[in-house]
């Protein structure tokens, strides 16, 4: 995570909210350390329900320890408005969209290659690339030139959070590709403040309104972000509207 620019300042701050930012403060440079001693597609995903997003009974039966969510919004109509939302999906747009600085990391190909790509299928059977690659495991860009995102991508997420930018790694751990319904999760890593999982999936309905479901199980990722628990739900809160948003402004 980042510390306070020069020129930032915690004056004027109320109490719990001076110590949350300067706790924060001097956890950068431990981070900072952390990532460099071990690059983020070294690391395993510090949560054991990998790929527990798909779970239909989440909701109902959450990974042990952690806390569910799930949350569907209509974010607009049309082609237009599909082609936006699942080409920003697949490309960390919602993320970047949201205020977040995204650095992808490229992984050495035995990690890549030791990733599980699911297959889908057409209305017909017939099966589905990923959107992310050709026959030929090239990767595959969107129209404005980004890359989109495949299984095994590491990434680290620069979230701002109470004047600081805290670091969160993560890797993708599935991609659904199908023709109306595309997206994926990523779980985190080492580093991030929290342990758990997200996927962002967006569909279409046959009346063309499009649709952003995002689905997690989260708890904080040490002793050190429970004690600031209640503000971590308040900018889980904050950031997850700006998600829906990312995807639901006007389009230019």
């Amino acid at each position: 995570m980042r510390g306070l620019r020069e020129g930032d300042t915690v004056r004027g701050m109320a109490p719990p909210v001076r110590y949350a930012v300067s706790w924060l403060n001097a956890r950068c440079s431990e981070t900072e350390v952390d990532v460099a001693r071990q690059p983020p597609w070294d690391a395993t995903v510090t949560y054991g329900a990998v790929g527990g997003t798909k779970a239909p009974d989440l909701m109902a039966f959450p990974p042990t320890g952690f806390r569910p969510f799930e949350q569907r919004s209509r974010i607009g109509h049309g082609a237009r408005r599909w082609e936006h939302a699942w080409q920003s999906t697949m490309s960390w747009g919602i993320q970047r969209a949201s205020g977040m600085r995204v650095q992808l990391h490229e992984s050495p190909a035995e990690v890549t290659e030791g990733t599980y790509t699911p297959v889908s299928f057409d209305r017909d059977g017939r099966p589905q690339l990923v959107a992310g690659s050709t026959e030929d495991g090239e990767v595959v860009y969107g129209a404005e030139g980004q890359s989109f995102i495949a299984p095994g991508d590491t990434a680290l997420l620069v979230v701002p959070f109470l004047f600081v930018g805290v670091h969160a790694p993560c890797r993708v751990i599935y991609v659904i590709d199908e023709p109306n319904r595309k997206g994926f999760a990523y779980g985190t890593l080492p580093g991030h403040p929290e342990d758990g999982e997200e996927a962002f999936i967006v569909d279409q309905t046959e009346d063309g309104s499009v649709w952003l479901t995002i689905r997690s199980f989260s708890r904080p990722g040490g002793w050190q972000w429970w004690a600031v628990y209640p503000v971590l739900r308040c900018a889980q809160a904050v950031i997850t509207r700006r998600y829906f948003r990312a995807l639901s402004d006007p389009l230019g």
